[in-house]
């Protein structure tokens, strides 16, 4: 998995699985963490679901967790600041 820190926080890629039966991390694919949410995705309802499953799963603000490429995609790349790159990969190396 790929991670890419800078002075703007981490960014990594996710593969988005919407309509899932809860929100959950379900592991790796193709270099992206793969996270299914149980919001549809209509009207933005799974882009939000996603962050704020992120900022909770990471411990961080909802404003810290942002989609920077990839909004109307199922493949995203997320940008999270505020918490160190060793915490981010072990909290999201480990499933659900």
């Amino acid at each position: 998995m790929m991670f890419q820190e800078s002075k703007n926080g981490i960014t990594f890629a996710v593969k988005l699985v919407p309509r899932g039966k809860r929100d959950e991390i379900v592991g790796v694919e193709n270099d992206a963490i793969k996270i299914r949410v149980n919001a549809p995705p209509v009207e933005g309802r799974a882009n939000e679901a996603l962050l704020k499953f992120l900022a909770q799963r990471l411990n961080v603000a909802c404003a810290n967790v942002e989609i920077v490429r990839g909004e109307t995609s199922r493949n995203k790349v997320v940008r999270v600041r505020g918490i160190p790159l060793a915490r981010l990969q072990e909290i999201l190396n480990k499933k659900s």
